[in-house]
C-alpha cells in the first residue's frame, strides 16, 4: 500500500469517529481503546503530533487487573459524548504503569514505563496527564503537564477534567472552583447534573 492509500484510508477512519463500546482487553491485560494511538513512545515526537493537530497530548497509565481501568473503559469511555470529546479534543497515549517498553521522556531521557511512572509522580490506576499544545517544546514533563486526573472519575467529573483542559481554563483557575461553576451554570438553567 503506498502512502497516499495509507493516507486515505486513515482519514476516512478517522472520520467515522470512534465506537465508545469497542475497548477490548488486549494479551497485556490492558484495555485496548480505538482512542488510543500507537506511537514510539518518544513524548516530545506525541506532543509535537498531538500540537500539529490542535489536540492536547494526554497519557493515561493503566495496569493489568485494575478495576478502576475497567471502570474507565466500561462507563466512561462507552459513553459517546465523552468518546466524541476525548477523540475531538486529545491524543491519547496508553502507558503500562509496571511496563518495560522504552520511552523517552521530554528531557530526552529513556527510561521503561515503569521507571517512568515514579519521575511523573504516577503511584496508581488509571491516571491522566495533559500535555497542551500552548506547553510544547517544554524541557520536563512538569513544564509540559497543565493538569491531572489521579484516579478513577465518575463520567460527569471526567467529562468536566476533558473540557476543563481542553478549553483553557487550567490556566485560569483551579478546577474545583471550575466544578463549582459548572454547577453553578447548570442549577440556573434548571439542571440537576448527574454525579454519581
Amino acid at each position: 500500500m503506498d502512502r497516499r492509500t495509507f493516507v486515505t484510508l486513515a482519514t476516512s477512519v478517522a472520520a467515522a469517529g470512534p465506537v465508545a463500546a469497542q475497548s477490548t482487553l488486549g494479551t497485556d491485560g490492558l484495555h485496548d481503546s480505538p482512542l488510543f494511538r500507537d506511537t514510539f513512545l518518544d513524548m516530545t515526537e506525541d506532543h509535537a503530533d498531538a500540537a500539529g493537530q490542535g489536540k492536547t497530548l494526554a497519557v493515561i497509565f493503566e495496569q493489568n487487573g485494575c478495576p478502576y481501568c475497567a471502570e474507565l473503559h466500561a462507563v466512561n469511555l462507552a459513553r459517546p459524548e465523552i468518546a466524541a470529546y476525548v477523540d475531538a479534543h486529545f491524543y491519547v497515549v496508553q502507558l503500562d504503569l509496571w511496563g518495560s517498553r522504552p520511552v523517552v521522556d521530554f528531557d530526552g531521557a529513556e527510561a521503561e514505563e515503569r521507571a517512568i511512572a515514579p519521575k511523573w509522580y504516577v503511584n496508581f490506576t488509571p491516571t491522566l496527564l495533559f500535555f497542551p499544545p500552548d506547553r510544547l517544546g517544554a524541557a520536563s514533563f512538569q513544564h509540559a503537564e497543565a493538569f491531572r486526573l489521579p484516579g478513577y472519575f465518575k463520567p460527569f467529573h471526567f467529562l468536566a477534567g476533558l473540557e476543563y483542559v481542553a478549553t483553557g481554563a487550567y490556566a485560569n483557575q483551579p478546577f474545583q472552583r471550575y466544578l463549582q461553576d459548572k454547577f453553578a451554570t447548570l442549577q440556573a438553567q434548571g439542571i440537576d447534573p448527574d454525579v454519581w
